[in-house]
């Protein structure tokens, strides 16, 4: 072993010499290097793999398969087994993330223009446009092989209209050209209900249909009053949502409407779909609850002294009301068939 060697004298003038082990101190160093590295290397992969997790939008698809279960147990009028539940939503978390990247691809323009979505991650580069569009396509391959092979030929071609109708009808053909955007657009986000129906009956029936218009009538005073709060942000991106083109008062006039006629919707599936007494009320009580908050949105809207304020936080308690009214109906949908009533 090779060491450092001291030479001093001793008493009686003898030199003494002696031997002492190495301190590693260059080893140290590089170890201490080393260990600094391998969390910086692991810090950056945890932050492209949550970049690309980003993409896919995770609460949207949250939401989406918040509708797919309530609509499979309805279809099998109690539990269908857990494999084929679980393989649904797996099929469907991926269909819809799929449609969410590839979405994020075609708007990374527009994206980078608001401030919304300025933070992500195509935007930010920490992920590439060809990375962007190879991952979305690569999901989307995956949920339609996992749909065609795992469960039925008919949900794997409802899974592919569904990514088609978002990424080419909704996000490039009508987007930025009408202010119906997301009312046409948003029959994309109808499809699970006819992806969880077909994936248990293997076929589609007409209260899958009109499970189909609930959403698809819910979708405007879900999403117009986010427009209304970022309308800044979607007229700078030269995106002509129905709040950037139209005044307060016409936009929550036809939420108002579009609440009623979903409210509607919702109780004609009692007949269509043999609904209990446990639906029918809280449908009722829960529409009745969601329309009075678009009206009383409405009412600051045509309020000449309340001008401006409804695209503020009553447009976002609109918002958020809407996501808690879909929830408890789909609840109850999901409930209704193990009730004696």
């Amino acid at each position: 072993m090779h060491g450092r060697t001291f030479s001093t004298q001793g008493s009686g003038g003898v030199a003494v010499v002696t031997s002492t082990d190495p301190r590693p101190s260059a080893l140290a160093a590089s170890a201490s290097k080393s260990s600094g590295t391998a969390p910086l290397h692991h810090s950056k992969r945890k932050s492209r793999i949550g970049a690309f997790v980003a993409l896919t939008k995770p609460r949207i698809i949250e939401l989406l398969l918040v509708t797919t279960l309530p609509t499979m147990i309805l279809a099998e009028r109690g539990m269908p087994s857990l494999t084929l539940v679980l393989l649904t939503l797996v099929g469907g978390a991926l269909a819809a993330g799929s449609a969410n990247v590839l979405n994020c691809y075609v708007d990374r323009d527009i994206d980078a223009v608001m401030g919304r979505t300025k933070r992500r991650p195509l935007v930010t580069g920490e992920v590439s446009p060809a990375e962007a569009m190879v991952f979305g396509l690569v999901l989307g391959a995956l949920s339609i092989a996992w749909f065609a092979v795992l469960v039925n030929f008919v949900a794997a071609w409802l899974t592919l209209a569904a990514i088609l109708l978002y990424v080419v009808f909704y996000t490039i053909v009508l987007k930025r050209r009408t202010s119906q955007n997301i009312v046409w657009g948003g029959a994309a986000g109808c499809m699970p209900v006819l992806i969880g129906w077909s994936a248990v009956t293997g076929g589609l029936d007409w209260a899958a249909l009109v499970l189909f218009g609930i959403i698809f009538l819910w979708t405007p005073p879900h999403y117009w009053p986010l427009s209304m709060r970022f309308r800044e942000d979607y007229a700078a991106a030269g995106v002509p949502m129905l709040p950037v083109v139209a005044g307060e008062k016409r936009v929550a006039g036809e939420m108002v409407a579009y609440a009623v006629a979903m409210v509607a919707c919702s109780l004609v599936l009692i007949p269509v779909g043999g609904m209990g007494w446990g639906y029918t009320v809280i449908a009722s009580l829960s529409g009745i609850w969601f329309v009075y908050v678009c009206v009383k949105l409405y009412r600051l809207a045509v309020d000449p002294q309340q001008q401006g304020l409804a695209s503020r936080a009553p447009a976002m308690k609109v918002f958020h009301a809407s996501i808690t009214y879909l929830t408890i109906v789909f609840a109850a949908i999901a409930v209704d068939p193990f009730l004696p009533w």
